[in-house]
């Protein structure tokens, strides 16, 4: 392992782990997702946007994003592991088969009455807040956010917005926040529906992450048979990250793809911990402050930690001017390339590879040459319309 400096960002340089058999997030947990969320109303795959131009202008193979600013209205993929978790939770509770139900199950009037007896409750960034607040309006729940200080009065509006849900900014930071949320779901009686796992607490996060993996199920096909080389991932708790990052070691087989985890370097918890060589997770303490609300997080996800230590091979920590370029070339792309709207927390992947894509030496140690087929995940679209604005102008 070794670790490097460069312009805005540092680096973790490692040899990733051939795993034997299985990593633990497949495509039967994928299409088992899927085959919920295509019952949902205003369900429709996300676009796999080809950046052909700009691969032509950087001499790769091909550059693919997969845009989530689109998805069930929400401008960000968070939906995908609240429904799905709500969804599995709300069927343990009423004694339905999870692989026989799906959403037409809770329209019937007697399922309905039932679920409005149950509330939720979660901590968030913004994004994963909005999920839940949109789901459990389409079950007919109830719902409880809390977030943390920092949080813009837009992200609270938009989570109220959502769904049917209440908001609430507070004065903790965000690990301290999920710890206030966890203490309320005790006191009150409510069900915690968190993106992030510890000990004692694994079950629901782990359909949270299996709720993500429609994006790799959705990926796969419009991908048709073409295997990525680089997948780029933004982490936060790293809950995404593991389980994408564990399908597509699955999906690829022997050919594994290089894995680079990004995070923001005021709250790069997952770097920070594997730079400890320890192999243990690690917590980032204090209030870091960086644009990229939805990634400022100080503890990775338990669940997906060894995913991430032991299959990622480059490990990424970026200052806001790195996803504040990634914003701007995605809107202004080149040439012919459609433009995309993202925000703080999903541009900065695409601000990364640019100045990968810009340094020779860089190529070099991302091992990306004219073959090289480049994934990217557009998690977010303007969640803060101001911001965006600001930025990209």
């Amino acid at each position: 392992m070794k670790e490097y400096s460069f312009d805005h960002f540092r680096m973790i340089e490692q040899d990733a782990s051939v795993v034997a058999g299985r990593w633990p997030y497949t495509m039967c947990e994928a299409k088992q997702s899927l085959r919920f969320h295509r019952s949902l109303p205003g369900y429709r795959m996300t676009p796999l946007v080809s950046m052909q131009c700009a691969a032509s202008y950087y001499q790769v193979r091909s550059i693919l994003v997969k845009d989530e600013s689109f998805r069930f209205g929400l401008k960000a993929f968070k939906g995908l592991g609240s429904s799905y978790c709500m969804f599995r939770i709300l069927c343990e509770k009423l004694g339905l088969d999870e692989k026989e139900a799906d959403y037409s199950t809770f329209c019937r009037e007697d399922i309905r009455q039932a679920c409005h007896h149950f509330e939720f409750v979660t901590a968030t960034d913004g994004n994963h807040g909005k999920g839940v607040s949109w789901a459990a309006k389409i079950f007919g729940c109830r719902a409880h956010v809390y977030m943390p200080k920092g949080t813009v009065q837009a992200r609270r509006r938009a989570v109220e917005e959502a769904g049917s849900a209440t908001a609430v900014i507070t004065d903790l930071n965000y690990d301290q926040t999920v710890r206030y949320a966890a203490s309320m779901a005790k006191k009150q009686g409510w069900i915690l529906l968190q993106d992030t796992s510890w000990s004692g607490y694994e079950q629901y996060p782990q359909w949270i992450i299996e709720g993500y993996l429609t994006m790799a199920e959705e990926i796969t096909s419009q991908m048709k048979g073409v295997l990525p080389t680089h997948v780029f991932l933004q982490a936060g708790v790293g809950s995404m990250a593991g389980g994408m990052a564990s399908c597509f070691m699955n999906i690829c087989g022997d050919v594994n793809p290089l894995i680079v985890i990004v995070e923001p370097v005021a709250a790069a918890c997952i770097y920070h911990s594997v730079l400890q060589g320890d192999g243990n997770l690690h917590s980032i303490t204090g209030d870091p402050v960086t644009i990229m609300a939805g990634l400022n997080c100080g503890t990775p996800c338990s669940l997906v930690w060894p995913v991430l230590r032991d299959a990622s091979a480059r490990f990424c920590a970026c200052e806001d001017v790195i996803t504040e370029q990634g914003m701007r070339a995605y809107a202004k792309p080149i040439g012919s390339d459609p433009a995309v709207v993202s925000g703080e927390s999903g541009a900065v992947t695409c601000g990364l590879l640019r100045a990968v894509l810009e340094s020779d030496s860089l190529r070099e140690r991302f091992q990306i040459d004219h073959d090289s087929v480049i994934l990217l995940i557009n998690t977010e679209g303007d969640t803060d319309p101001a911001s965006y604005r600001r930025i990209v102008s």
